[in-house]
């Protein structure tokens, strides 16, 4: 007979792949006769756009561009330093495993190395590795039995949980554009490096909507008329709007940020600005967190039980930790004499990661790429290294945790002191996303089959083993834990040992009751 239950709904958005991937994107770039010889390269500069993301079954295929941009020396006295921007295309097929159609995609870009190397005056050829991290989701809403109905003599090992249950997710694309301004002596001849970073992200949840915030921090090193290398740094509001039905500002969201397209020229020589475009997409996904009742196991002492077990994979405990890392260094800089900054790049890199039961440390460097000119505006590049160590305290099972960790530069600043030394301050911005990923079991399709067999004797003498429960016990020998533990006078029914004899009351089939049989057997 099919035993009637009820059920609560539950959404998951369960993290079906997380794989790093390296690609290379390469190609030539032939220097435009109106600019003069290559001589050698100074340094190069990127942004990826991604404006495509489309899963095949077991593939994700990744299009896009990196807009890439190379500072070079030329054979003219008179023209020392000129740039050349070009775009390579971005196209990529990632395998991973049981992926499908269906499924949602985040994808994080780095640019690890762009590379450019002279093939001759006239010609050069690029190569940018780029790491991505790809993350999969899939969506699904499933039914948990949390309770019976009518059932009176059935006993249930029963779970309380607190999961991150779905609410819904959606996204949008945000233009955001603006005039950057430039020093007013400045006539602008061109762009030498254009770097493009999102930062100071923020949401808000309210009425059925989700607020994103965020600024777009654009540096570009431009060169003059007159032969003078200057840098400008500005941001732009990137502010949107997210619609998702029956969201709440008590729940949590997850955003992305993916910058699609970029459009930067210079405006009239007049107006000493910049204009610049971006296209970015955002999605957000909103979660809820929701205590759960699930039924584990049961049995009946009197009837025969049968029922399916099935085992869900969902995420919960999802929450962001923010800390600040402050950074005071002197560096010297023998190539500084005579020199100025006129840019400094600045690369975190986490070199290591130790998760322990309730902390995550982390063991990085900063990575410092100086661009120094002199009188002559000569550029000179020179790169430096500072270490840097930084931990998360109070965090509960960190080795079951999911980390993601993204750092931002917030400030910086370099003083020149005298005899080539810097002194560096910065300072970092550390995001980490948490949360586990676990396992659910509980039971479906519930029914009785006839009666227990009849047993001969209503109490017996157990001797407790490694690895036992009360509820093992109870339901091994047809008996109830309270039972078990009011026999024996048990007060907590969590301790007990190996070796530890205990009475294990029974019922029996002439209709006495458990309780009964049991104050029976006991007297």
């Amino acid at each position: 007979m099919v035993v009637d239950t009820l059920k609560e709904n539950l959404r998951i958005n369960k993290r079906v792949a997380n794989k790093k991937e390296i690609i290379f994107v390469e190609g030539d770039v032939i220097v435009p006769d109106a600019k003069p010889d290559v001589l050698n390269i100074i340094c190069t500069s990127g942004v990826v756009c991604i404006y495509k993301k489309e899963i095949i079954d077991e593939k994700i295929k990744v299009e896009g561009k990196v807009d890439t941009y190379i500072m070079y020396m030329t054979d003219d006295s008179n023209e020392r330093t000129r740039g050349i921007n070009t775009s390579l295309d971005l196209s990529e097929v990632v395998n991973i495993s049981n992926i499908t159609s269906d499924m949602e995609s985040k994808i994080f870009t780095n640019i690890k190395e762009i590379e450019a190397k002279v093939i001759n005056e006239r010609k050069i050829s690029i190569k940018a590795t780029i790491e991505l991290t790809i993350e999969i989701f899939s969506k699904e809403e499933i039914s948990i039995v949390n309770s019976l109905q009518n059932t009176e003599e059935i006993k249930m090992l029963q779970e309380q949980l607190s999961v991150n249950s779905l609410v819904g997710s959606g996204e949008t694309k945000i233009y955001a554009k603006d005039n950057i301004s430039i020093d007013n002596i400045d006539n602008l001849v061109e762009i030498l490096k254009l770097d493009v970073g999102i930062c100071n992200k923020d949401i808000k949840i309210s009425y059925n909507k989700v607020l994103t915030k965020a600024e777009a921090e654009i540096k570009v090193v431009y060169l003059t008329e007159d032969n003078r290398i200057n840098k400008t740094i500005s941001r732009i509001p990137i502010i949107g709007f997210i619609d998702i039905q029956d969201i709440n500002e008590g729940n949590y969201c997850d955003t992305n940020y993916e910058i699609r397209n970029i459009i930067i020229k210079p405006n009239s020589v007049e107006e000493h600005s910049i204009y610049i475009e971006l296209e970015v997409g955002v999605n957000a996904t909103v979660y809820e967190e929701k205590t759960i009742h699930i039924i584990q196991d049961l049995y009946s002492p009197s009837e025969n039980i049968e029922f399916n077990k099935k085992t869900v994979r969902t995420i919960a405990g999802k929450r962001e930790i923010s800390g600040i890392k402050e950074i005071s260094e002197r560096l010297r800089i023998e190539e500084l004499n005579n020199r100025n900054i006129v840019d400094v790049d600045i690369i975190p890199n986490i070199l290591k990661q130790n998760v322990a039961k309730d902390r995550v440390t982390y063991s990085g460097e900063l990575e410092l790429h100086f661009m120094l000119t002199g009188e002559d505006s000569q550029v000179m590049m020179k790169r430096e290294t500072i270490p840097f160590d930084y931990s998360i305290e109070n965090i509960t099972d960190g080795e079951k945790l999911n980390i993601h960790t993204s750092i931002e530069i917030t400030n910086q600043d370099f003083i020149i002191q005298e005899g080539g030394e810097v002194l560096v301050n910065i300072q970092m911005k550390i995001y980490t996303l948490l949360d586990k990923s676990i396992n659910i079991n509980t039971i479906d399709e519930v029914q009785t089959n006839g009666e227990r067999e009849e047993q001969d004797y209503s109490i017996i003498m157990y001797i407790i083993k490694k690895d036992d429960t009360l509820w093992k016990i109870a339901k091994r020998f047809g008996s109830t834990v309270d039972d078990i533990a009011r026999v024996n006078g048990i007060e907590d029914e969590n301790t007990i040992y190996p070796g530890q004899k205990i009475f294990i009351p029974r019922y029996k089939k002439s209709g006495v009751s458990s309780q009964q049989a049991s104050m029976i057997n006991y007297a």
